[in-house]
């Protein structure tokens, strides 16, 4: 049927798409904000400023302490998540990062269908106000709702007897769809590197806390959806669950209290909670599988939207980090896990680097062997940019060093080459399997991609990569393997490792692409 032929104002009734978008957004809204939390566990904690200083968390959702007498990084800051309260439970952040990528599209596209579909039919009438009695009314309905009456459909609790909502449920809605769907999806996207790091302004528009701001705003919208799903619930139940249904399940206009839509009802409920439940059987007990046809959407996806991005970032060099959170222990005995059984990293450690060479090879015309001196002899970049860590905090560093558009210049990389491959001294901590990641070829020529020696003006520190580490800023920080042994040159990525584009997505289900 087409929506604009649906009946004229006063007969709005409940059509069939209206229904399927309501239960396909409750659907898709509760993955999302499952997946949400399982993303926060990884760092459970919220701040308004960009620098995310341990101990400026406004908000935390832990109680470990950290040790003040040995070096720790981010990772002990997280907290295992409950399978029953987010998707997926346990330390999972690679999958809840896809669940929630992927239902924020099919949300997003169900909202666009239910918008347009609403403005095509009379069915906007029961959203949009037309009238500033609206205020007055909603403050009435409030009233009697506070003082457990039912609000008739008529003035002063509605501004027109036609409309199927009083004026506090109106109101509710206009407020929900059109301001806080908008707010959920900006303060979303305010979290990708590739966004702020072409287009700064977007970062700066959240004042000096940036992208923190952004992803405590995100939470603080994502518990209002929670109270407005507790109170809508809670005024199912007020006005008859059974009438209830009959309107959004059979869509009755003249709901009589069936049993018919109460078992519908119910039996769509159920089937809520089966793919909930599905999605966490699926997660925990076949990681592989599903990280294959989740990414199968989401990396296509994100790849036509944010892949060419590049970074034009210029920050202040008064706003760098007073302190700078790592990622991953460095490969020395102290740290059996990211050591392995290499002693190489060590002894050259152990010279402050003056035996250490960076290969270059693969698919090239001329394989590179360089020293830090050469390295250091070669054109100096320095930019001063915003470091973004998966787990969600964020700190501002300047960073020096070589061009790698440079080294690709010397090398000359054949015409099969696609994918550069970065390889650690380190290793993947989880599992002892040696560290590398992939970027596509084409990003080594962007503007702000260097290899890193130095951080605020010193050598780069033993913590934070050194001697050497790349600089990707439109990428999430864990694509910027610290302890840089070598860059090989290939054809494709699928042949590095289990094939999924580094350590961290081989293991961990994390992107390649580390976009947003």
């Amino acid at each position: 049927m087409d929506p604009s032929s649906i009946g004229d104002f006063g007969e709005l009734g409940f059509p069939l798409w209206l229904r399927l978008t309501h239960w396909f957004n409750a659907l898709f809204l509760l993955l999302l904000a499952r997946s949400g939390l399982a993303i926060l566990s990884a760092h459970p904690k919220l701040y308004w400023n960009i620098h995310s200083r341990p101990g400026s968390e406004w908000l935390r959702f832990t109680r470990k302490k950290l040790p003040a007498d040995r070096m720790w990084c981010s990772t002990d800051e997280e907290v295992e998540a409950p399978s029953w309260l987010a998707l997926p439970g346990g330390h999972n952040l690679g999958l809840g990062r896809y669940w929630h990528f992927l239902n924020a599209m099919t949300w997003i596209v169900c909202g666009l269908i239910y918008v347009v579909l609403l403005f095509l039919s009379p069915q906007w009438r029961r959203l949009v106000p037309t009238s500033w009695e609206i205020i007055p009314d909603a403050w009435h309905t409030m009233v009697a709702y506070l003082m457990l009456k039912q609000p008739e459909s008529h003035p002063p609790f509605t501004y027109d007897a036609r409309l199927p909502f009083n004026a506090l449920q109106q109101l509710t809605y206009f407020g929900l769809i059109f301001v806080l769907v908008p707010f959920q999806i900006l303060t979303g996207l305010a979290q990708s590197p590739s966004l702020l790091g072409r287009f700064p302004w977007f970062e700066r528009s959240f004042g000096k806390g940036g992208r923190q701001t952004a992803r405590s705003l995100h939470f603080i919208g994502l518990v209002l959806f929670a109270g407005f799903l507790v109170v809508h619930l809670i005024m199912v139940f007020w006005h008859g669950f059974a009438a209830e249904m009959d309107k959004m399940v059979l869509g009755r206009t003249e709901p009589t209290g069936s049993w018919l839509g109460a078992v519908a009802g119910l039996a769509i409920i159920f089937g809520i909670f089966v793919v909930h439940a599905a999605a966490n059987l699926g997660s925990e007990k076949r990681r592989r599988a599903t990280h294959w046809a989740l990414a199968t959407v989401v990396d296509f996806v994100r790849r036509h939207m944010l892949h060419k991005m590049y970074s034009v970032q210029d920050y202040d060099t008064s706003l760098i980090s007073p302190f700078f959170r790592i990622n991953g222990y460095p490969p020395i005995s102290a740290y059996p896990q990211a050591k392995g059984g290499d002693d190489t990293y060590e002894r050259l450690l152990a010279s402050s680097f003056a035996d250490y060479r960076l290969e270059v090879g693969g698919l090239v015309e001329v394989p590179l062997n360089l020293s830090l001196a050469e390295l250091r002899a070669m054109e100096k970049q320095e930019q001063t940019t915003l470091h973004h860590c998966i787990q969600g905090w964020t700190s501002i560093g300047r960073w020096g060093g070589v061009p790698l558009r440079c080294l690709l210049e010397r090398c000359r990389p054949l015409p099969s080459a696609k994918y550069l491959v970065f390889r650690s001294f380190g290793m993947h901590e989880p599992t002892g399997k040696p560290y590398y990641e992939c970027i596509a070829l084409e990003l080594g020529y962007q503007p702000q991609v260097i290899l890193a020696y130095e951080l605020n003006g010193e050598v780069l520190p033993l913590q934070h990569g050194a001697p050497l580490r790349p600089r990707f800023e439109t990428k999430l920080g864990f694509k910027m393997v610290k302890y840089l042994r070598a860059i090989d040159v290939v054809a494709d990525y699928r042949s590095m490792g289990d094939g999924m584009g580094g350590a961290r997505e081989d293991e961990q289900q994390f992107d390649m692409g580390a976009e947003i």
